[in-house]
Order: structure tokens, then sequence, then C-alpha cells
């Protein structure tokens, strides 16, 4: 049980950033959009797969950052190419959501 309460306070904690505040507005603004066209079965569940992956990318990302910051307040070549690297993994699976998103649309105009 304590594993779960450290977990939900750190998804508490994730809550505080305004990047997971964004990716979560984002992911509930595509539930909204796959509400309105009807998504089937396949596409809901790919659509929550990409949710949870771009949510979860941002909140490692932020993890990341918070530890660059607290190792090193100055600017430090190294901790910037960490926290790069940490953001492109959050680009990556948001792109992923948007081709899945951009494919589910274009299936329902043709």
């Amino acid at each position: 049980m304590k594993k779960f309460k450290d977990s939900f306070n750190g998804l508490k904690l994730a809550l505080n950033h305004k990047a997971v505040r964004t990716q979560i507005i984002l992911g509930l603004m595509a539930v909204i959009g796959g509400l309105i066209i009807r998504l089937d079965h396949y596409e809901w569940l790919a659509f929550i797969i990409c949710i949870g992956a771009v949510i979860s990318s941002e909140i490692l990302n932020t993890a990341i950052e918070q530890i660059g910051n607290y190792l090193n307040t100055n600017k430090d070549e190294r901790i910037r190419v960490i926290k790069d690297l940490s953001s492109s993994a959050v680009l990556v699976s948001s792109l992923a959501a948007l081709i899945v998103c951009i494919l589910c649309v274009i299936r329902r105009l043709i």
C-alpha cells in the first residue's frame, strides 16, 4: 500500500508542474474529440495508450529536469544535454500520438 501512496503523492507533485497539466489538458481534449467522432474500441485503445505515454514521458521529463536543477544550479552543458534528451522523449511520444489522432480523424472523413 505504501508504494501506491508514494505513487499518488508523485502524481500530486507532478500536477504542480505546468507542462504536466498541459499534457493532461491536451489528453482530455483528445478524449472529447474521440467522443465527438465516435472512436471504435481499437481506436480508443490507441488513444488511451498514446495519452498515457505522453503524460508519462512528461512526468519523467519533469523528474529529470528536477534532478538536473538539484545537481547543478549553474549552466552546465552536460545537464543541458540530459534535459534536451529527456525533452525529446516527450516530443517523440507527442508526435506518435498526433499521428494516431490524425489517422483516426482521416479514417472518419473518408
